[in-house]
C-alpha cells in the first residue's frame, strides 16, 4: 500500500495559554496543501523483525525508533497483536523544521495505512486518539480537511474556506526552526479577536488581523525571513504569513496575478499551488 502524506499551512496561529501539562492552548486554522511525501507499507516475508523502516529523499535526523511512522506501528501493535511484521519505506520530500507538519502527516498516514491494509477496523475517532499520542498536529491529518483547531490543536472543527479565484505560493528557504525554541519566545495571551471570526471575513482584511504569534520572534532571530514575506507582498499577495513555527512562508494571490518565482534564490523550495474552494 502506498499513501502520499501531504503537508499543511496555518492560517493564523494564536498561543493563548500555558497548560499545566506543559503544552500550550492555541487556536489556528489548518489548511491541507498538496506537497507530499510517499509512504509504502508492505507485509514482511519474515517476522524476525516486526518492522523494517527505511527512508530516502531528504535526510531525517534522529534515531529510527523516534520516527513517527515507527511509533505509529508500535502504538497499534500494542493493541492489535495480530498486526503482522511490515516493511515501511518513506520518501521524504516535505522539508523538516519548516512549519508544514510533514512529520506529523507521516505518522498519521502510517496509522491510516496500517488500519486499512490490515483491516483493523479502527473508527476515525479512535484513530484521532492514537494520532494525538504521536503529536499535537497529528490528529488533523486523520481528518485532512480545512479545520479550525484549538486546545493543543487536537480539538478540530471542519470549516469551509472560500478560496475560489485564488492560488498559493509556498516558499521554504531551507532554514530549520526548532519548535521548542519558538514556543520559548512566546508570551501567551488571549487574542482580541478569534481566528474563527477573522477567517470568515473577506480575505483582504486578513493582512491586518490574521496573525501568527511565532512570526515576530522568528523574523527577529532570522531577518531574511522578514524579507521573504515582504517579497510576497511586493509580488501582489493578498495575504502572506509564516506557517506554524516556521520557516516556510506562503502568499495567497488572485489567480490572475502573475508570479515571478525567479526573485527567490535557486536553493529555496518554491511551489505554486492551486487552491480549491
Amino acid at each position: 500500500m502506498v499513501l502520499f502524506p501531504n503537508c499543511k499551512i496555518n492560517l493564523g496561529l494564536n498561543i493563548i495559554s500555558k497548560r499545566t501539562d506543559g503544552y500550550h492552548n492555541l487556536e489556528t486554522v489548518f489548511l491541507p496543501i498538496p506537497l507530499c511525501d510517499a509512504l509504502e507499507i508492505t507485509r514482511a516475508e519474515t517476522s524476525q523483525h516486526p518492522i523494517k523502516f527505511t527512508s530516502v529523499g531528504l535526510p531525517i535526523a534522529g534515531e529510527e525508533q523516534h520516527n513517527l511512522c515507527v511509533k505509529a506501528y508500535w502504538l497499534l501493535k500494542n493493541d492489535f497483536p495480530q498486526l503482522p511484521a511490515v516493511n515501511m519505506c518513506l520518501l521524504k520530500a516535505i522539508p523538516m523544521g519548516a512549519g508544514l507538519g510533514g512529520g506529523s502527516a507521516d505518522g498519521a498516514f502510517a496509522l491510516l495505512a496500517l488500519n486499512n491494509k490490515f483491516r483493523l477496523g479502527i473508527p476515525q475517532a479512535r484513530l484521532v486518539d492514537y494520532a494525538l499520542r504521536l503529536g499535537s498536529d497529528c490528529p488533523f491529518f486523520i481528518i485532512n480537511k480545512p479545520c479550525f483547531a484549538h486546545m493543543r490543536g487536537e480539538a478540530l472543527e471542519e470549516i469551509t474556506i472560500n478560496t475560489t479565484g485564488y492560488k498559493l505560493l509556498l516558499v521554504n528557504p531551507g532554514i530549520h526552526i526548532g519548535t521548542g525554541w519558538a514556543f520559548s519566545q512566546i508570551k501567551p495571551q488571549q487574542p482580541q479577536k478569534s481566528i474563527r471570526q477573522i477567517i470568515n471575513q473577506p480575505m483582504a482584511t486578513w493582512k491586518d488581523e490574521l496573525v501568527n504569534d511565532f512570526e515576530a520572534p522568528v523574523i527577529m532571530q532570522t531577518p531574511v525571513l522578514g524579507q521573504l514575506k515582504s517579497s510576497l507582498y511586493a509580488m501582489g499577495a493578498v495575504y502572506a504569513s509564516m506557517s506554524g513555527s516556521g520557516s516556510s512562508f506562503f502568499g495567497i494571490f488572485a489567480n490572475q496575478t502573475p508570479i515571478n518565482t525567479s526573485v527567490f534564490p535557486a536553493e529555496y523550495l518554491v511551489r505554486e499551488i492551486s487552491l480549491k474552494s
